[in-house]
């Protein structure tokens, strides 16, 4: 094969389907992986028929011990390889860190953080032979504000993947392999089944309308820069804006804000 592949996680949702959609229209074959295999089956077939690519469906779970390795040797067992990566599962564990379960923190860090830096590793090497590679790590707004309660390790995880990638990519130029980048994408509240899954939907409701973003433009705004080479990219001027206050506010103030506005989008029950 001639066309280079995409491996998305997350991909039968939001972003990640949107991810697809857009690479798919970019003439990138796809590995689509999700625990819902039956929605990655249905976009595969569509993209597919659409825009004539080839899509590998990868039903996995980011969750369970070996799944990263799992996937690409999936991948490596259709004599494909991956020249781009989108780490993009990913969901809201609500409750506080107190009255959940270790079991549920251990699988949200697995999902989030140590899966996607997992797949990083496990392909850069084949990048560097090849020369080229493209790796986008969503990460999000929440990763600059303070912390808030409930939700407990998510500010702190996108907070980590905003940091890796731009290590990741500042490691690529230095080494000499200029073209293999990594960004970090940065969307505030984006329209997608996120605050579905997290039962946060009725409230984050109530937030202005200029704080949400569709999907097409956050994702359009990542495959632009990690394509230049950006190692972090806020999308939108709202969320931009958020984001450079949150670097010049007082810290106690911004906690301030952050705890009184932070029941509209995170559960403490």
């Amino acid at each position: 094969m001639t066309r280079r592949l995409c491996l998305i996680t997350g991909a039968s949702a939001g972003i990640g389907a949107e991810f697809a959609r857009q690479y798919a229209a970019l003439g990138w074959d796809l590995a689509l992986t999700a625990r819902r295999t039956d929605r990655l089956q249905a976009l595969a077939d569509e993209l597919a028929a659409t825009h004539k690519i080839e899509a590998l469906v990868l039903g996995e779970d980011l969750g369970s011990d070996g799944a990263p390795e799992r996937i690409l040797a999936g991948i490596t067992s259709k004599d494909r390889h991956v020249d781009a990566l989108v780490n993009n599962a990913g969901y809201g564990l609500p409750g506080t860190f107190f009255n959940t379960v270790w079991d549920d923190q251990a699988t949200f860090l697995r999902v989030l953080y140590t899966a996607p830096i997992e797949l990083c590793h496990r392909i850069l090497p084949g990048m560097a032979e090849r020369g080229y590679g493209r790796i986008i790590n969503v990460a999000s707004l929440a990763g600059y504000a303070p912390g808030s309660a409930g939700h407990t390790l998510y500010a702190s995880v996108k907070s980590g993947l905003i940091k890796f990638s731009e290590s990741l990519n500042a490691e690529c130029a230095a080494s000499g392999h200029y073209d293999i980048h990594c960004t970090a994408l940065c969307p505030g509240f984006v329209w997608s089944e996120f605050h579905d899954v997290n039962g946060t939907r009725e409230d984050a409701n109530t937030l202005p309308k200029w704080m949400w973003m569709e999907a097409p433009p956050v994702v359009k705004a990542g495959i632009e820069a990690v394509n230049r080479g950006q190692p972090v990219v806020v999308p939108g001027l709202a969320n931009k804006g958020l984001a450079t206050l949150t670097r010049i506010m007082p810290e106690p103030l911004g906690r301030a804000i952050v705890g009184s506005q932070s029941r509209r989008y995170r559960r403490i029950d």
